[in-house]
């Protein structure tokens, strides 16, 4: 298992990881990751936003899962955890945790706080978070992208 940054030729299979898995969940509607214009090309998206970074998880030579750190609200040192996904052969293994880990440490030398969004049906997901730390708000913070997500979760970094 190798964790690293996402490059060029990864983005069509970290596409089809994030598209796949919302299409499982019933999930590939407006208002989610499925329809992020930033799907098409994540590496170049990532790379040129300031204190942001997308990173894959390889297994045998497949990359089979990523997580992304973008600004939020910067006044408010606020980032948004992005993008977290396991190809079905990748999910249990803990990688989860460890694009976690690697997400949150990088974010907690340039933020004050992580938020997410995510939704209730991705238990294994939620059970992550809160075990992150990750406390459940009542509703999105301002400026949030996705109108179908129905949780939404902020964690004090440092």
């Amino acid at each position: 298992m190798i964790i690293r940054e996402i490059k060029k030729e990864d983005n069509a299979k970290v596409k089809e990881i994030i598209q796949d898995s919302l299409k499982s969940l019933g999930l590939a509607i407006p208002g989610t990751a499925y329809f992020d214009p930033q799907l098409n090309n994540l590496h170049h998206y990532y790379k040129h936003l300031q204190h942001a970074n997308y990173w894959v998880v390889e297994m045998d030579g497949e990359v089979v899962g990523g997580v992304g750190i973008a600004p939020f609200n910067e006044q408010e040192e606020v980032c948004e955890l992005q993008k977290l996904y396991l190809s079905p052969k990748a999910q249990g293994l803990g990688l989860g945790k460890k694009l976690m880990e690697t997400a949150l440490s990088f974010a907690s030398a340039y933020y004050a706080k992580c938020y997410l969004e995510t939704t209730h049906e991705l238990i294994a997901a939620c059970r992550l978070y809160k075990k992150f730390g990750f406390t459940l708000l009542q509703e999105p913070l301002p400026g949030s992208d996705h109108s179908a997500m129905d949780a939404w979760y902020i964690k004090e970094l440092n």
